[in-house]
């Protein structure tokens, strides 16, 4: 997965009769925090981010300005700032004007009495933030389990910023039936996030699935679902016959095919009208695009959003980043059940089948899928829908949205809520039994929810990155909406404070 490559460097005493005594003991901590985020820093696939560490403390003006280079020129998009020593605070402006003041910036420091770093992160880092310049601060022994996980976490929230940074998103066909909350707001989103956009008509993939698809792919993909799926595919020869499954499939690899011609990071369907009343729907395709496999293996998720909703993409990146590659959920907000205090978040679209049984294995994903045909009252084209109900997890949930043209995100934490059968059969019946589901219970009640959810589309991931999405939230520049304790806990940076 793509990463950008983190800096750490110590900020130090001018004095050379105290630098000369305190060098080693300071490059090991720069060294041990590297070894820390190498051993733990990883990526659903293995990978993990580099990590340049800084080849000499900061003690001097050419000595910053030099480190500054150094890193700049080994590509660093963050950065640590380390304090183990009192430091002398002015050389951080050779240093940080040497390297950009555009990168994510953490301070980090000991909390030891004999050495006080604190006093030098307070001084060198409130140099910054005096010339308006967002940082983080995090104090603890390097040994500490919970302060490896706070500084994880903000690693995590700038690899997703850095990381997304500068790329483009692939929207086929624009925002569906009109919904003006999905539409990429350019002049927002290339400044506030630095990704741009790709309008493409769905013509062309009708296109390529006519005249470049591989019929071969084709067929080997029919296979897979028939050997997976046997007779819980449920073809009714009308809306979902083997040529309209294997339609889905082609739209699939044709989108595969533009995606990696076009460069895109990540991508937007439309699906409705055109391609639900004319081609196919796009149930499988977006499934698909989502999964952490296919036919062919293991590969990695590749953020698809229905209905060409663009900032549920945009979230969606976001959270696959955050999550180190995890596939990501999109769903409509259906239906709220206050007896149960539970959500049923269902939509004809791309839930990943990671979330029936979270396994990066297909088939023990699969088993609990079943392929219906689609519902000729909304896709006249036919094809199959997925159906599954999400198997109990600890997630995390988040949406994009603008105020007056301004980005805010709301996040919650939650999970996925498993039910008696007779009791998820009987509220799927409410909306729609052939779609996925997910029964959800999310941290802050229905009015907290109503009162600031700014969509109808909500998304999702396994685990907890609440603190490390309002990390993000922070370093990009924007609001984080929290909602339940996680937000009544949470401490306003000082740039929040002044406005």
């Amino acid at each position: 997965m793509r990463s950008t490559p983190i800096g750490i460097v110590m900020m130090n005493d001018a004095r050379p009769h105290v630098y000369n005594l305190n060098n080693a003991e300071n490059m090991a901590v720069v060294h041990g925090w590297a070894d820390v985020i190498r051993q733990r820093f990883k990526n659903v696939d293995g990978s993990s981010p580099e990590v340049i560490t800084a080849s000499e403390t900061i003690t001097g003006v050419r000595v910053a300005q030099k480190i500054g280079e150094e890193l700049r020129r080994a590509n660093c998009r963050q950065v640590i700032m380390c304090y183990n020593v009192w430091d002398f605070p002015y050389l951080v402006w050779p240093f940080i004007n040497s390297l950009g003041r555009d990168v994510p910036i953490l301070s980090l420091s000991n909390n030891n009495g004999q050495y006080p770093g604190n006093v030098g992160l307070l001084a060198t880092d409130g140099a910054l933030r005096q010339a308006g310049i967002r940082t983080h601060r995090i104090v603890g022994d390097m040994n500490d389990q919970s302060t490896q996980d706070q500084v994880l976490d903000w690693l995590r929230a700038s690899e997703a910023y850095t990381t997304m940074h500068n790329e483009v998103y692939g929207i086929y066909g624009g925002p569906s039936m009109g919904m003006d909350t999905g539409y990429f707001h350019l002049v927002p989103n290339v400044k506030t996030f630095g990704t741009n956009v790709f309008f493409v008509d769905q013509l062309l993939l009708l296109k390529k699935m006519e005249k470049e698809v591989d019929e071969a792919e084709v067929e080997k993909g029919f296979k897979w679902f028939n050997d997976l799926l046997g007779d819980r595919i449920l073809y009714d020869g009308h809306m979902l016959t083997p040529e309209t499954l294997k339609t889905q499939i082609r739209l699939y690899l044709a989108m595969k095919l533009v995606n990696e011609e076009e460069g895109f990071d990540f991508c937007g369907l439309k699906g409705q009208r055109e391609l639900t009343e004319n081609v196919c729907l796009g149930d499988i395709a977006e499934m698909l695009m989502n999964d952490p496999y296919d036919w062919n293996g293991s590969k990695e998720p590749m953020v698809c959003a229905t209905e060409g909703d663009s900032y549920a993409a945009m979230t969606m990146q976001l959270l696959k980043y955050i999550s180190g590659g995890l596939p990501t959920l999109f769903m409509d907000v259906r239906l709220y059940h206050p007896e149960l205090d539970i959500w049923d978040w269902c939509n004809s679209g791309n839930h990943s089948s990671y979330y029936a049984n979270y396994s990066m294995n297909a088939a023990d994903n699969f088993k609990k899928l079943t392929l219906h045909p689609a519902l000729e009252f909304y896709f006249k084209a036919g094809g199959a829908s997925v159906a599954f109900d999400a198997g109990p997890a600890q997630m995390t949930f988040a949406r994009l949205g603008l105020w007056d043209d301004k980005p805010f995100m709301v996040i919650m934490a939650g999970e996925n809520v498993e039910l008696p059968a007779e009791q998820r059969k009987a509220i799927n019946a409410q909306t729609d039994p052939t779609w996925p589901h997910v029964h959800a219970r999310v941290h802050g009640n229905f009015q907290e929810f109503l009162n600031v959810f700014p969509a109808n589309h909500v998304l999702g991931v396994k685990g907890n990155y609440v603190r490390a999405l309002n990390y993000l939230c922070e370093i990009i520049g924007i609001p984080s909406i929290i909602l339940g304790p996680e937000g009544q806990q949470r401490l306003k940076p000082i740039w929040e404070m002044m406005n």
